[in-house]
């Protein structure tokens, strides 16, 4: 094999990628949803991903680091920007907002029905 791997979490999914590859555009091909509005022009920042160890992934470009301050230094990377060079990249995607607020508004309705 030629390529490498990507293995995002929560899925749970990998797929192998050629080296080079976007985090974003492997995410699709995975049929892994991660959140963009800008199509992958690094405009919008929703594509937000956290990266375990980042040595299977080319250096941040001084725009991707720009844009995300001191996330970057937590782990973050923009998945249009992030690009698959070597090995097995772990890759957590964030629950997308609107759904964590739903979420959370059903278990506090859980609860509340518990207490009834």
């Amino acid at each position: 094999m030629n390529g490498s791997e990507v293995h995002f979490w929560p899925d749970d999914k990998k797929i192998s990628v050629r080296p080079g590859t976007t985090l974003l555009d492997a995410g699709r091909k995975a049929k892994v949803h991660i959140r963009t509005r800008c199509d992958g022009k690094s405009a919008c920042l929703m594509c937000k991903v956290k990266v375990s160890d980042p040595s299977g992934l080319a250096p941040m470009n001084v725009n991707e680091r720009l844009k995300l301050g001191t996330q970057a230094d937590e782990g973050y990377r923009l998945a249009c920007q992030a690009r698959v060079m070597i090995g097995c990249v772990q890759v957590t995607v964030p629950e997308d907002p609107l759904k964590a607020a739903i979420r959370a508004q059903l278990a506090r309705q859980a609860e509340e029905d518990d207490l009834f």
